[in-house]
């Protein structure tokens, strides 16, 4: 019987292994037909198209698309709208509605475009074909959507003809309305819209044309041209904006100085007033121009904005003006001023001068924040650091029900046949759409299948801010931990670095032309490979995570053996290069925070500062979300001064 019994169980096994093997091979197969049929449907090619090996595939919908998409504008909107309700759970649906509505527009079949859209639509094209579509059964909606599209400083598709005619020939788009967008035409650098534009105005307009002309010569102009043009002087506003906004750029201290002449007299709307005060006092700062100081701080108040607002207190930080970073910090509007960043520089400067219980108060308000600053607020506090880490379990029957999610059989379909474009369009819908706790249960899935980029943006379109385990995973661990020993660098520094730089995407090629994990320039990847004394990987080896991370960590190691091994010099040398940084330095005496704060490119101070937290939750999440035991920055990097020593070559 035992015999007999163990006899039965290898037949079933053998049963069951042959089924599966026969499973896999005809999903192979059926794989194999519909990638064929997809590159067939894409070139409208439908000889090439097997239906029968592909009818009944998951991915069938995608040679549907192709189908119908060639069959626009002639097909019905009954039919689009059919397939739009079909594939209502996958991108293809408002890819489908976006296709009919510009097939449609371009056609003039009108009334088929308003039977499938569903409100405006996305893309300027596709606007203009709505809104002309809606001219003739709700004129003051397309005239509300047809002024909106005429205000811009640049020249409109082709799509918009129609639609800025009629508003034109009705008079919903009047000459104040083409005089505005000649002047945001001007601003632009858009000459030959702004001639096109002045060449439609009437005799009415031709005093405020003459000054425009004056003003394209010379913007010092802008103190004796007329304060008021065009009829009942409806066109200073936009012209006086326009100019001080070139005039601002070219040379911001004679800007102001005119500015200050001819703003009693003006009668412009607030808007203009606050654009071209904005401007100058933006600039002023930017460019540290000392004589419009005094204008500067008068109206920063009154313009009340927080990016000028940033600018001033960053200005008094590096004039060790403490007194004045509290002043301006509390000008600041609430939701900025509550950020982990600036509460932290609160309480530096109310350490500064003295008064050590209330900047406590704030390096606490910072602390809880997880952040950079929010990480230095927790090390003056001598408190452990802040992650706010949420964690969510799924039990196996979940699991298995998610895996049977036909958003998830597409997308697993579409890597298969090696279409990772529309795999990632399919997820990254699925999560825009999704429920929190559907976005929750995709994200462990792909977790589990080591979709690690995925994963990423995932958490990104989801919001899931807390999910630290997904959104910093343990992607290429082994690699890092390698390449960080064999270099004698911190394998977090790396993890930190990859992850900023890709978001784990190993593939991903920036417009500068940097590649992979830790985005190496093809000319870096040659140099270390030179210095390694290994074959240059090439501009495609070079996406192969063990030699991108292997590069990546020796090019961090020369930086840090350039600064001495700190951190926060060679990891704004790894983004801006060192040449800048150890100008910064040379430039340079100061702590740690004002050197971060000091960093003048805001990518490269944002880079610094993400880094280094990041390397903070990695490194707590190897301990299992423990920071007890976790410095951001070394006593070295803490109170060492940040200038000219730091270089190795002096």
């Amino acid at each position: 019987m035992r015999q007999l019994s163990i006899a039965r169980r290898l037949s079933a096994l053998f049963l069951a292994l042959s089924l599966n093997l026969s499973l896999a091979a005809t999903s192979q197969a059926s794989d194999s037909a519909m990638r064929e049929a997809l590159d067939a449907a894409r070139n409208q090619q439908w000889d090439k198209v097997d239906q029968t090996a592909i009818d009944g595939h998951l991915l069938a919908g995608y040679v549907d698309y192709h189908r119908l998409r060639g069959r626009l504008p002639y097909a019905e909107p009954s039919e689009v709208l059919a397939f739009i309700e079909r594939h209502a759970d996958s991108p293809l649906s408002e890819w489908m509605r976006g296709q009919a509505i510009s097939r449609y527009g371009d056609a003039g079949r009108y009334g088929s475009l308003l039977a499938i859209s569903d409100g405006e639509p996305d893309g300027v094209e596709r606007q203009c074909h709505y809104y002309t579509a809606l001219l003739g059964s709700d004129p003051d909606k397309a005239a509300e959507g047809g002024r909106k599209l005429w205000h811009v400083g640049q020249s409109q598709p082709s799509a918009c003809d129609t639609l800025f005619d009629t508003l034109r020939a009705k008079g919903a788009i009047s000459d104040q309305d083409v005089w505005e967008r000649m002047m945001l035409a001007w601003q632009s650098g858009e000459s030959g819209l702004m001639n096109y534009l002045g060449r439609q105005l009437g005799n009415e307009w031709q005093g405020a044309l003459a000054a425009v002309e004056r003003l394209r010569r010379d913007f010092a102009a802008v103190t004796r041209v007329p304060a008021r043009v065009g009829p009942q002087g409806r066109g200073s506003g936009a012209m006086f904006a326009a100019a001080m906004h070139g005039f601002t750029r070219a040379d911001t201290e004679a800007a102001l100085e005119a500015w200050r002449k001819i703003a009693p007299h003006l009668e412009i709307d607030s808007e203009y007033r606050h654009a071209i005060e904005h401007d100058l006092a933006f600039y002023s700062m930017v460019r540290e121009v000392r004589n419009n100081r005094g204008w500067v701080d008068e109206a920063l108040p009154r313009l009340a904005d927080a990016d000028l607002l940033e600018l001033r207190v960053r200005r008094a930080l590096a004039e060790r003006d403490w007194r004045g970073v509290i002043d301006w910090v509390h000008m600041m509007p609430d939701e900025p001023r509550q950020e982990a960043r600036w509460q932290y520089w609160l309480g530096r400067a109310l350490e500064q001068l003295g008064d050590q219980q209330t900047a406590n108060q704030a390096y606490a308000a910072a602390a809880d924040e997880r952040s950079f600053f929010g990480f230095a607020a927790a090390d003056r506090l001598g408190q452990p650091y802040s992650l706010n880490l949420e964690r969510a379990g799924f039990n196996e029957e979940y699991r298995r029900e998610v895996e049977q999610w036909p958003v998830v059989q597409r997308t697993e379909a579409l890597m298969r046949i090696g279409e990772q474009g529309l795999a990632n369009s399919e997820w990254y819908t699925a999560v825009a759409r999704a429920s929190e706790g559907e976005a929750r249960a995709l994200a462990d899935y792909a977790l589990r299948r080591g979709w690690y980029a995925k994963l990423v943006q995932t958490t990104i379109t989801a919001g899931m801010w807390d999910a630290l385990d997904w959104r910093f995973p343990q992607a290429y661990r082994d690699l890092f931990l390698k390449w960080g020993n064999a270099t004698g660098v911190d394998p977090y520094l790396l993890m930190g670095i990859a992850r900023r730089e890709s978001a784990y995407n190993a593939d991903v090629l920036s417009p500068a032309g940097a590649r992979g994990l830790m985005q190496l320039m093809p000319a870096t990847a040659t140099l270390v490979s030179r210095k390694l004394g290994i074959a240059d990987p090439g501009p495609y080896g070079v996406l192969d995570p063990d030699v991108n991370i292997r590069l990546g960590s020796t090019y961090i190691r020369d930086m840090l053996d350039r600064y001495r091994g700190n951190r926060l010099a060679a990891t704004a040398a790894y983004n801006a290069g060192p040449g800048r940084v150890d100008r910064w330095l040379r430039e340079a005496n100061q702590e740690f925070d004002l050197f971060v704060e000091s960093i003048p490119y805001h990518e490269t101070r944002n880079y610094v500062q993400a880094v280094m937290s990041y390397r903070v939750i990695f490194e707590s999440l190897a301990n299992g979300g423990d920071t007890a035991d976790v410095a951001m920055l070394s006593a070295d990097e803490t109170n060492g001064r940040y200038n000219a020593s730091l270089l190795a070559r002096n």
